[in-house]
């Protein structure tokens, strides 16, 4: 069996690899079948260790001898022996490809494979999740393959302190979830000493529902912010917006992703806080409207208004009224999130669940609770943050795995040069996709598919039904209620009940309404979570899916597609459309269809089928460019991000602060030395008062580069793009920053008493933040169904 890494080697991993040479090297694995039943468990992890080659340039030289070791392995230890299909998966991701697998394929245990094949090679692997659910019942449940091999593992969870975590980072093979990970990555920047690190860098990342991370999150920043106040929207900005009438005093656009102040609506708002100019800094009475509040309130909103003109400059007021604008405007309570608790709570729109650690930009999150009359949240200062994808990037070596990877491979290559590999089921599909039933308009389309629910759930045949957004799911729940029809719901406000819903979604006569099922980790399995009835329900058809309008992106729609036929099981999917679905509006906008309408609004022609099909690729394209856009800003706050680690390392790891202040200031230096305070003492003070400036810089360069983001297009100079000149004003910003830094730690050394307890940085009123929190800025404007979320640079500069 050895021999083979000439053909491992010309695998390649191109777009174009040739599945067939993967198919050939699992048969060839199968070979070994004999020979490794018989072996002892030492046996069959000696000959997978052969297999593979350690140390400086890692690799692995008999793939068929270890993809049969590693199959004989599960099967004894976790009593499944994996299917040829995941042994491709295995061998892809090896490569290091995102692998498509249907739904109910066994990615868990493909990916568990990989992680063995890594490690075997002394690489340190990350098998990051979607959530912390799931990586803790992913390294539960994998645990004793991986044990097998001798390789250590655990799971990150939000419940582990800084001991427990530092421990399981430096295990073999680590699962946890992205944002998880991510604000490890960000914590580990507020250290002053190296080893209160918590995370050990990995060699590899394997990445499940990878289109999800990779894609839908993947310009998500990830966020540390310390307990530092950050200003309000003034009061009465709020109860003017409220007050504002669309096409007099602002209008929004066809796409509904943005919302503009009219020169009326800029009067309204001047009169309404008794300020001269909206787009200036004074505060003066002007002349009265006959729409803006009386003298009274103007004369409270003036307050409010001049006690929003901070040292940010006279943008910060009209900010304060474009995202007033937006929140008032643009998002819908149980669409893009839910209040809950007396808080607002951000909806996951790829996932159909409550996004836990996500809120919106500052400015847009206050705006939102104001809107809804809740108590409005302190923003504090962002200390540091990261996006997904830049999180990703620190990886060396990226693979990954979702039942959806073929629409997302435009992304895939561009931002990672990953490429796809398409797995076969194991068993041939059986899924009948109807054609899309296409309606003039929404009530159309509701009451069509209504009807339709109705006649199959007359058959028996269990129904998952997909919808949009909360506030569509409980609509269709309660018309089917009112149809007699009982039905199980699952969205972001019962998400709680998810495992239990999901277990008995396949069973007989069962209907479950759902926003989208991306990444919800569990198969949907006929006949009830034990399948005793799984025959009946084969009988009967399978799981019958019925889509509520199509989704902005392919992959959604397929993702909810997939999860009937599972594993070679019948099922069926049908889409119910309407020409006033969002993508129709968003990918159809400045077109025109002529069609006849049928019995209740159907539009049956071919071409309305070809219409619908333009209008999400127009939409897919639209999100492909927004994220190559927003790209483009992140990648340069991510180099400069990485220009400050790299500086913050160095004073971590050397004497350089201590070689710095001493050299600035001898006297003091010498003085210190002499009262005999031991030379790591005054090292670590020298690194804690450079360490405390710098990243305080840092805080003042992010904070300086939203502001940018927020008023950028004011800025912008008419020949220059806004990319071009917030690329130049960044940078020019930036390259103060650390001779700033520099200079006040050098004023700090000199002032600053020092002992053998070290420095008192406190005496000094340098004091860092009292508690830090995380939390993700959903910065997507195309991350909710709807597509209406806002505060994205992107939508509005592009």
């Amino acid at each position: 069996m050895a021999g083979f890494g000439w053909f491992w080697k010309a695998m390649g991993s191109s777009a174009t690899a040739n599945q067939k040479k993967s198919k050939t090297i699992v048969s060839e694995a199968a070979k070994a079948v004999d020979r490794l039943a018989q072996a002892s468990d030492a046996e069959v992890v000696d000959i997978a260790r052969s297999c593979v080659t350690t140390g400086d340039d890692p690799s692995v030289d008999d793939a068929p001898l270890l993809l049969a070791a590693v199959r004989e392995a599960a099967e004894r230890t976790v009593g499944m022996r994996p299917f040829d299909v995941q042994l491709q998966g295995t061998l892809r991701m090896l490569v290091g490809d995102v692998v498509e697998m249907a739904t109910g394929e066994g990615k868990t245990l493909t990916g568990a494979m990989t992680a063995v094949g890594y490690g075997l090679q002394g690489r340190r692997v990350h098998l990051i999740t979607v959530n912390s659910f799931l990586a803790g019942r992913d390294d539960q449940w994998m645990g004793p393959l991986l044990d097998f091999f001798g390789l250590s593992h655990g799971a990150i969870s939000e419940e582990h302190g800084a001991d427990e975590r530092r421990d399981i980072y430096s295990r073999d093979v680590i699962f946890g979830a992205v944002n998880e990970m991510g604000f490890d990555v960000l914590r580990d920047q507020l250290i002053t000493r190296r080893a209160d690190a918590v995370r050990t860098p990995a060699d590899v990342a394997i990445i499940d529902e990878a289109d999800s991370v990779m894609v839908d999150e993947a310009l998500v920043p990830l966020v540390l912010a310390g307990s530092e106040p950050g200003p309000a929207p003034a009061g009465r900005i709020t109860d003017l917006v409220r007050r504002m009438e669309e096409n007099r005093h602002f209008t929004v656009s066809g796409d509904r992703r943005n919302v503009f102040l009219t020169d009326s609506g800029a009067r309204f708002v001047e009169n309404g806080l008794g300020i001269e100019s909206l787009y200036g800094a004074g505060a003066s009475s002007t002349a009265p409207d006959p729409d803006a509040p009386d003298g009274a309130e103007a004369a409270e909103s003036a307050e409010s208004a001049k006690s929003a003109e901070t040292a940010d400059g006279p943008g910060t007021l009209l900010s304060q009224v474009n995202v007033a604008l937006h929140a008032q405007h643009l998002l819908t309570r149980d669409v893009h999130y839910i209040v809950r608790d007396g808080k607002v709570a951000l909806i996951d729109g790829s996932r159909g669940r409550v996004a836990e650690l996500q809120r919106w930009p500052d400015g847009l999150q206050a705006a939102v609770e104001a809107k809804e009359g809740l108590q409005v949240t302190d923003g504090g200062r962002i200390l540091d943050q990261i996006t997904v994808q830049a999180l990703l990037g620190l990886y060396p070596r990226k693979c990954g795995m979702t039942g959806t990877a073929v629409a997302a491979s435009d992304q895939l290559r561009q931002f990672y040069d990953l490429s796809v590999s398409v797995i076969d089921p194991n068993m041939p599909a059986q899924r009948f996709d109807e054609a899309d039933r296409v309606y003039t308009t929404e009530e159309q389309r509701d009451a069509a598919a209504v009807d339709h629910i109705v006649e199959v759930h007359r058959t028996g045949q269990p129904i998952l039904v997909g919808t949009q957004d909360i506030a569509e799911s409980e609509r269709v729940a309660e018309a089917l209620a009112g149809r007699g029809v009982e039905c199980s719901v699952l969205n972001a406000k019962n998400h709680e009940a998810e495992a239990a819903i999901i277990a008995e979604a396949g069973r007989a006569g069962h209907v479950t309404v759902s926003t989208q099922m991306a990444g919800r980790g569990t198969d949907i399995r006929l006949g009830g979570r034990d399948e005793e009835d799984h025959d009946h329900v084969v009988g009967l058809g399978g799981l019958h899916v019925v889509g509520i309008g199509r989704f902005r992106s392919q992959r959604l729609d397929n993702q909810l597609r997939g999860r009937a036929g599972r594993q070679g099981d019948p099922g069926s999917s049908v889409f119910f459309v309407s020409l006033e679905d969002d993508v129709v509006a968003t990918g159809g906008a400045g077109e025109e269809l002529r069609a006849d309408q049928g019995e209740g609004g159907r539009l049956e022609q071919r071409k309305v089928l070809q219409f619908i099909d333009h209008c999400q690729r127009v939409a897919e394209g639209q999100m492909l460019d927004i994220h190559a856009t927003t790209w483009k800003y992140n990648k340069l706050i991510n180099d400069q991000r990485e220009i400050v680690d790299d500086r913050r390392g160095k004073v971590l790891d050397t004497d350089t602060a201590w070689q710095d202040l001493s050299y600035h200031d001898v006297e003091k230096a010498g003085r210190l030395q002499s009262e005999g305070i031991p030379q790591d003492v005054l090292d670590q003070a020298a690194r804690e008062i450079m360490l405390f400036h710098l990243d305080h810089e840092w805080s003042e360069h992010l904070a300086y580069l939203d502001d940018i983001r927020e008023s950028i297009h004011l800025r912008a100079i008419a020949r220059e793009s806004p990319i071009d000149e917030f690329h130049r004003m960044s940078i020019a910003a930036f390259g103060e920053l650390a001779e700033r830094a520099v200079d006040r730690a050098r004023a700090t050394f000199s002032e600053i008493e020092i002992t053998a307890e070290g420095a008192d940085l406190g005496a000094q009123g340098l004091h860092k933040p009292s508690a830090t929190w995380t939390y993700m800025v959903n910065d997507n404007p195309l991350s909710s169904s709807g597509g209406s979320v806002v505060g994205s640079i992107a939508a509005m500069f592009r």
